[in-house]
């Protein structure tokens, strides 16, 4: 007797179920280049601003001794407590330097998004970030949708 033959089932796919499961790619939406030459403006204002801050903490706070910012002309020990309110503030100035160099990375970001064409589109889900939200924060890469999202 011959032996059965074991007879493996294709599965016939659907055309319409087929087309649904392919990932869809997202589209970047652009910003007119005449948008854009506003907002580099703006972006490039920032960046001043910001640069301007941190230069201001680096001159004032960071290049100074210890000895020069308590303003002790003489070689004697001072108080525990101006040594400490000392450090104090060349710590906050420091935390205060590193937010602003932040900001400065993040203002040269949305610079590089300008040049690229993709500024003014959520780096998320693709969509146009409205021109209200970019004229308050001019270096923002999500919309208010995503940014939400992410905060959560």
């Amino acid at each position: 007797m011959p032996k059965s033959r074991k007879v493996k089932r294709v599965k016939k796919i659907n055309k319409k179920k087929a087309k649904r499961s392919v990932v869809k790619i997202r589209k970047i939406k652009r910003m007119p280049r005449s948008d854009l030459k506003i907002y580099r403006a703006l972006l490039l204002k920032e960046r001043e601003k910001v640069g301007g801050e941190l230069s201001h903490i680096t001159e004032n706070t960071l290049n100074k001794s210890a000895r020069d910012a308590s303003g002790d002309l003489s070689g004697y020990s001072y108080h525990m407590a101006d040594v400490a309110s000392d450090d104090y503030e060349r710590d906050f100035s420091l935390g205060r330097a590193t937010e602003e160099q932040k900001a400065l990375y993040i203002i040269d970001e949305a610079l590089k998004r300008v040049e690229e064409g993709t500024y003014g589109s959520c780096s998320q889900c693709g969509k146009l970030i409205p021109k209200t939200r970019l004229k308050v924060i001019p270096y923002a890469d999500l919309c208010v949708e995503c940014k939400k999202m992410n905060e959560k």
